[in-house]
């Protein structure tokens, strides 16, 4: 039954709640996001700020209607507006009095707000005695402050409210509001307009929550006193097995049986087992909310993963292997002769044991590649190794597993990732190790190369002894200066020189140009590139041993052409006239000879990490105190190889006809251009003499001779090394004769059959010999005479004598 007043009849903007029921003489807030809502509150802004809230049946609904609404509702006013970040809007609103819409205007937009013509209701009390109704208070306070032992979400300020009491209607619609009921519950509480029988709802209700609260708690300390220590882990050890059952994962039982049989399997000798098994029967004791127990499985998870007893198959067939390694790499004939060697001793005694290669070489010769040919010649499985910048020992050994972070060596994790116990391993440059506080790996080194003691490696993580001695490993080294000696003793070392102009075009020609149009997606008609501009490019462009920096040029063409293509073009061919658009500048001059015999420049041959090179000498004598000058950005042995020239050629002033104390009245400077690049070796020794004697004799040495070599005090020519580059520099350069040592004379087997045709050697055990070729001494020039001085007579006294 409602009741009315006959004039509370008003239209009134309409703001549906979802979730939320509000009451009247209540401060409520709550967000408004909608835009039927937001337009609510706006029009309420205008009509006194006064709106109607009811709540919404569903709480889906996003644009609810007259249909999906409560009719009895609340008659609020506005108290405060605030904006929220985004398009949201907190609004606190106080209310007024219960309500019921009696028709509902339909908006024409549906984002436009709902209005209604409310009529306020009011509360009745019909047959309550006034003692009723304050037993009926007092019930109800007692009821919500048990109700609020058992529920954790009210407040000490909500309790304090119910226990000042006030009328029956406030009660029972403030206990309503503070209640964590349905939305359904509440809307039946604020339709019951009979005072007496609203605050009778509250009571009931009350009730029946804390039943429902008491039961709850009682269930949970029953849990809490039923479930002791062991139970509990009992109980969370099954929850485990649920979810590693949910996730398809074995329990901790059935883990520890599978590491077992693993281990087994294994037939590992006796103490390596026992251990294993030791640490399984830990990891089936460790619970999983230990940390140790990750550290255990990683630990049996990495050492189960070793190759224990997977060896491959190792086959050693000379000429498949011949034809792997022509396949791959041209020229290197000694390289090759020798890896051969290594296979056919292989072959016949396949349990010898102890051979570690060290392949030593500039850079972009081949050494990886190298190595890797060996394993597919081989059959056996490849892993590399980079040993640039180690400096700490632990990556050879490993950590001890107490560590936090622990892991395996480089020797291990290279093993785990060949996959078998016999692999190729490359130690990719081993002079580029260092040491520091943390220990030095090339020591630790020392055990992994040394076949009487890798037989029985430990790494300081797996701490189990693992043979290393099936292994075979090859090392590759740019300078064998950084290597330790004791390290060094256990390796065969094998020089791979550097690349000649022949073999760099040959190399291009079968390899890198294929290699890069492939890359670059160009067809073989497509881009054309001449022998004799591969040829420009290396002596122009190219200043190297190996073909690095040529496949990048080669490459940089690619792009051009690639480039040409995707305008419309048809393709690209390389000519003279196009080089220099395609590469720019050539950075490089050929090593060019004058085409004069000059006093005091001698041509020098260096030996380089990129090749050999002309290296000239220059040596000026003029007036002075005897001062030796020797510039050019030398190292400390040319600068003492000058001194020993020095020495060399005033032991020899009378035979030379010289002035013997030409160092005493004269400055020597001794100079070697191109001062931008460091120079050192005794290998100029030969050439500092021989400009100095042409200096001090002014006899011309002959532009066509180059010549190298170190010299002692009393004149002796002394080996070198590098004769190989070095005489490929003469060759290039326009040479004809080329002094070398005596005892070198054996190396010329080694240079390419090109330069040994072309040019003419002449061997020099002394320094007699090299005078002899390199100086002519015919066109020297031939001292003046000397006048002689005598007094002529004056006979005026005052007239100081003149001497003629």
């Amino acid at each position: 039954m409602l009741q009315t007043e006959e004039t509370t009849l008003r239209l009134l903007p309409v703001l549906p709640l979802r979730g939320l029921v509000a009451f009247p003489r209540m401060l409520i807030h709550f967000d408004v996001g909608r835009t039927m809502s937001i337009r609510a509150l706006e029009a309420a802004m205008k009509n006194e700020q006064m709106i109607f809230l009811t709540a919404q049946r569903e709480l889906k609904t996003d644009a609810p209607g007259p249909g999906d609404l409560y009719q009895i509702g609340t008659i609020c006013v506005i108290k405060q507006i605030l904006r929220l970040p985004g398009d949201n809007i907190r609004v606190l609103v106080e209310g007024k009095a219960r309500a019921a819409a009696y028709q509902f205007n339909h908006p024409e937009d549906e984002e436009d707000c709902l209005f209604a013509e409310v009529s306020e209701l009011i509360d009745y009390a019909l047959g309550a005695a006034e003692r009723r109704s304050q037993a009926l208070i007092r019930t109800a306070q007692e009821r919500f402050s048990e109700y609020a032992q058992y529920a954790a979400r009210v407040s000490a300020d909500v309790e304090m409210s119910v226990a000042a009491g006030g009328d029956a209607g406030f009660l029972a619609d403030f206990i309503a509001q503070n209640l964590a009921v349905d939305v359904e519950v509440k809307q039946e509480i604020l339709e019951e307009l009979n005072v007496t029988r609203r605050l009778t709802m509250i009571i009931r209700l009350l009730g029946e929550e804390t039943e429902i609260l008491k039961i709850e708690n009682e269930i949970q300390d029953e849990l809490k006193t039923q479930i002791d220590k062991n139970q509990r882990e009992y109980y969370l050890r099954e929850q485990i097995k649920v979810i590693q059952g949910e996730l398809g994962e074995q329990d901790i039982a059935a883990e520890a049986d599978s590491y077992r049989e693993r281990i087994q399997k294994l037939h590992l000798p006796a103490e390596s087992e026992e251990k294993l098994l030791k640490e399984t029967d830990r990891l089936a004791k460790l619970s999983g909310s230990q940390a140790e127990q990750g550290v255990v499985r990683t630990y049996l998870d990495t050492v189960l993963e070793l190759p224990w007893d997977n060896k491959s198959e190792e086959r050693i067939d000379l000429t498949e292997a011949e034809a792997v390694l022509n396949r791959d790499h041209f020229g290197l004939t000694k390289v090759k002769e020798r890896i051969l060697e290594f296979l056919a001793v292989k072959a016949l005694s396949p349990e010898l044991k102890g051979q570690v290669l060290c392949l030593v070489g500039p850079p972009g010769v081949g050494k990886t590649s190298i190595a890797r040919s060996i394993a597919e010649a081989m059959g056996r499985s490849y892993a590399r190794m980079s040993l640039g910048g180690v400096r700490d020992e632990a990556d050879i050994r490993g950590h001890r597993k107490t560590y936090i972070g622990a892991m395996p060596g480089r020797i291990m994790d290279a093993l785990r990732r060949a996959g078998t116990s016999n692999p190729l391993i490359l130690l990719d440059e081993i002079d580029k190790m260092g040491n520091d506080f943390r220990g030095d790996p090339a020591s630790a080194m020392l055990e992994v190369l040394d076949t009487e003691q890798n037989v029985a490696f430990r790494d300081h993580y797996i701490e189990l002894p693992f043979d290393l001695s099936d292994v075979l490993f090859l090392t590759t080294a740019n300078d064998l200066g950084g290597v330790p000696r004791p390290l060094l003793d256990r390796m065969e070392v094998i020089e791979l020189s550097s690349y000649t102009e022949e073999e760099k075009v040959q190399i291009a020609t079968r390899h890198l140009i294929g290699k890069q149009m492939k890359k670059h997606g160009i067809k073989e008609e497509q881009l054309t590139l001449p022998e004799e501009m591969l040829r420009a490019i290396i002596a122009g462009y190219t200043r190297e041993a190996g073909v690095r920096r040529l496949e990048q040029l080669i490459a940089r063409v690619c792009r051009k052409a690639a480039k040409k293509i995707a305008d419309g073009e048809t393709g690209l061919t390389v000519t003279e006239d196009k080089l220099e658009d395609l590469l720019g500048v050539a950075p490089y001059k050929e090593d060019l000879i004058s085409h004069n015999d000059e006093v005091g420049i001698v041509n020098g041959l260096a030996w380089t990490s990129v090749g050999g090179e002309m290296l000239e000498v220059e040596v000026a004598v003029v007036p002075g105190t005897g001062k030796i000058e020797v510039t050019g950005n030398l190292g400390t042995v040319m600068q003492e190889s000058a001194k020993a020239a020095v020495t060399f050629v005033r032991s020899r002033s009378e035979a030379l006809a010289i002035d013997p104390m030409f160092y005493k009245v004269n400055d020597l400077h001794i100079h070697f251009p191109e001062a931008a690049i460091p120079k050192d070796g005794p290998s100029a020794g030969v050439t500092i003499t021989t400009a100095l004697i042409s200096a001090l004799t002014e006899a011309p040495v002959r532009h066509d001779v180059a010549m190298t070599g170190e010299v002692t005090l009393r004149g002796r020519v002394l080996p070198i090394g590098g004769l190989r580059e070095k005489t490929m520099a003469a060759f290039r350069a326009g040479i004809k004769t080329v002094v070398i040592p005596k005892e070198n004379e054996s190396d010329l087997q080694d240079i390419e059959p090109v330069v040994r045709e072309k040019l003419q050697f002449v061997p020099a055990a002394h320094m007699d010999t090299v005078m002899e070729t390199a100086i002519d001494f015919s066109r020297r020039p031939k001292k003046k005479k000397k006048t002689t001085r005598r007094a002529v007579p004056c006979t005026d006294p005052s007239v100081p004598t003149v001497v003629q």
